[in-house]
C-alpha cells in the first residue's frame, strides 16, 4: 500500500464527510436536471434548424446553407467553456435589468448555442443518409419539397440518429457543471463551497458519484438503442 493512502483516504473518501454532503449535494444536483430540461428541447430545435438549413440544395438558399456553415464552424471551433464564460459574463456586463442578468439564462444560452451545432452535424448526417430515390418517389408523388422533407426525410433521418443524440445529451448532462464558473449553485459548485469549508475532496468524489448514477444507466440505454438498429439493418 502507498505511503499516503490514509492520507488520501482521509481526503477524499471519508465517510462522515460523505454523509454530511450528500442530501445538499442531491439538493444542488436537482438544479444541474432543471438546466438540462430547459435545454435540452431548445437545442434539438436549433439544431434541426441548422441542419436543414445546411441542408438546403436551391441555389436561391445558398446564403442559409452559408449561415449553417459559418454557425456549425464557430461553435464546434470554440471550447463550450470558454463560450460560457463570453455569454455567461459578456452579456450581463451590459447592464440589463432582471431577470435578464441572470447566469441561468446565459448559461443555459451558451449550452444551447454550442450543443446545437454538434446535433445539427448528426442530424445533417440523418437527412444525407436517406438514399435519393426516397425524394425520387415524392415527387413522383407530387410532394412538395417542403412536405418531402416534412413527412418522407426528416422521419427516417430523426430515427436513425437518435442513438447519436442521445450520447450528445448525456455530454451535455455533464457539461451543466461548467456553468458553475459563471454563479450558478449547481451540483460542481456546492461541492466546491463544502471542499473549502471542510477542508476535504469527499464532496467532490461525491459529486462524481452521483453523476455516474445518471449517465451509466443513460449511457448503457443508448447502447442498447445502437444495437437495436445495428440489428435491424442486418
Amino acid at each position: 500500500m502507498a505511503p499516503g493512502w490514509e492520507r488520501v483516504k482521509l481526503s477524499f473518501f471519508n465517510w462522515e464527510v460523505a454523509v454530511k454532503t450528500t442530501p445538499k449535494l442531491l439538493e444542488a444536483f436537482l438544479l444541474d436536471i432543471a438546466i438540462f430540461a430547459w435545454s435540452a428541447p431548445f437545442i434539438a430545435l436549433v439544431g434541426l434548424l441548422i441542419a436543414l438549413c445546411r441542408s438546403v440544395s436551391s441555389p436561391a438558399l445558398f446564403p442559409l446553407r452559408m449561415f449553417g456553415a459559418i454557425y456549425v464552424d464557430v461553435f464546434r471551433g470554440v471550447p463550450v467553456i470558454l463560450v460560457i464564460y463570453l455569454i455567461g459574463f459578456g452579456i450581463p456586463g451590459l447592464g440589463l435589468p432582471r431577470p435578464w442578468n441572470s447566469p441561468y439564462i446565459w448559461g443555459s444560452v451558451a449550452l444551447v448555442l454550442t450543443y446545437s451545432a454538434y446535433v445539427a452535424e448528426i442530424l445533417r448526417s440523418g437527412i444525407e443518409s436517406i438514399h435519393k430515390s426516397q425524394r425520387s418517389a415524392a415527387v413522383c408523388l407530387g410532394m412538395s419539397e417542403r412536405d418531402t422533407m416534412r413527412y418522407v426525410i426528416l422521419p427516417q433521418a430523426i430515427r436513425r440518429v437518435v442513438p447519436a443524440n442521445m450520447n450528445m445529451f448525456i455530454a451535455l448532462q455533464k457539461d451543466v457543471a461548467l456553468l458553475s464558473v459563471i454563479g450558478p449553485v449547481e451540483i460542481l459548485r456546492q461541492a466546491g463551497v463544502y471542499k473549502s469549508l471542510l477542508a476535504n475532496f469527499t464532496p467532490y468524489v461525491v459529486a462524481a458519484a452521483i453523476f455516474l448514477a445518471i449517465t451509466i444507466p443513460a449511457t448503457r440505454y443508448a447502447d442498447h438503442l445502437m444495437s437495436r438498429q445495428r440489428n435491424a439493418r442486418s
